[in-house]
């Protein structure tokens, strides 16, 4: 049985999906926000498709696309909703499939609940602590979420070949250094490509080993999909460390990190 927490999480992230779908098959402008990345209408209405739904649970809500709450006020708070509306927008511009939408629902700094759709492939993975790691494929609407067959995560089994999963657009040197030092450990290799938190999600249903992000990412890049994986069974830590990410941190940028 789920909690009313993650229903309405995943029915907020099917909504948002439908949204966005529309606009990304119609089309769209985009534009550049005050720090360089992108944002285009489907940012924006899935933003208020998801605050709209979850403002009625009574917890703050942190959002790449809300108002941004100082932290003298959020460290304060014991449980908070961490979204992006749109993971993955230059994906999404650029016509790839590969973006998400992403909640999160973080106790005490850990994530505790999180739902991945991504529209234009329709699947869906959540999670949440004590329930289990999940996923549904080609799904569309919140009506056909019970009928529809769960993928238990924790009965998915790793690649014959050791697979490392990168960005598609945030491929650098120290990430090409981390694989040739798996080169050295492996005998075969493969290597695959995917945007937003897409990346996370396959090494938590089996489809990779390893996901090495060495490089910039916010906590709203990752809540969702640290739920996924950590719930699965698997581990998303801070690159050469045991500990786990954490979230509503002073600065909501994190650390280099290894999901495996």
């Amino acid at each position: 049985m789920i909690s009313e927490n993650l229903e309405k999480s995943i029915e907020a992230s099917l909504q948002a999906g439908k949204s966005i779908r529309h606009i990304y098959e119609r089309g769209f402008a985009s534009k550049l926000k005050d720090d360089q990345t992108p944002v285009t209408e489907a940012d924006l209405i899935s933003n208020q498709i998801i605050n709209d739904m979850l403002g009625k649970l009574n917890y703050p809500i942190i959002s790449e696309e809300g108002i941004k709450i100082d932290y003298k006020i959020r460290k304060e708070f014991n449980y908070l909703w961490i979204v992006d509306p749109l993971d993955g927008t230059k994906e999404f511009i650029n016509k790839t499939n590969d973006f998400t939408v992403n909640i999160a629902l973080i106790e005490n700094h850990i994530p505790i609940l999180g739902v991945v759709y991504a529209p234009a492939s329709k699947e869906l993975y959540f999670a949440e602590k004590g329930y289990g790691s999940f996923k549904i494929e080609a799904i569309e609407n919140f009506k056909d979420f019970k009928n529809l067959k769960h993928i238990n995560l924790l009965d998915c089994s790793p690649p014959i070949d050791y697979t490392i999963v990168v960005s598609r657009s945030h491929l650098n040197q120290e990430t090409t250094d981390y694989v040739s030092e798996k080169k050295q450990i492996f005998e075969n290799i493969t290597l695959k490509k995917f945007g937003s938190s897409l990346k996370i999600c396959k090494v938590a249903e089996g489809k990779a080993n390893c996901y090495p992000r060495l490089g910039p990412t916010m906590e709203w890049d990752t809540a969702a999909a640290h739920a996924v994986v950590k719930y699965s069974g698997k581990s998303l830590l801070k690159f050469n460390s045991t500990d786990e990410l954490t979230y509503n941190k002073e600065s909501l940028l994190n650390p280099f990190f290894v999901a495996e």
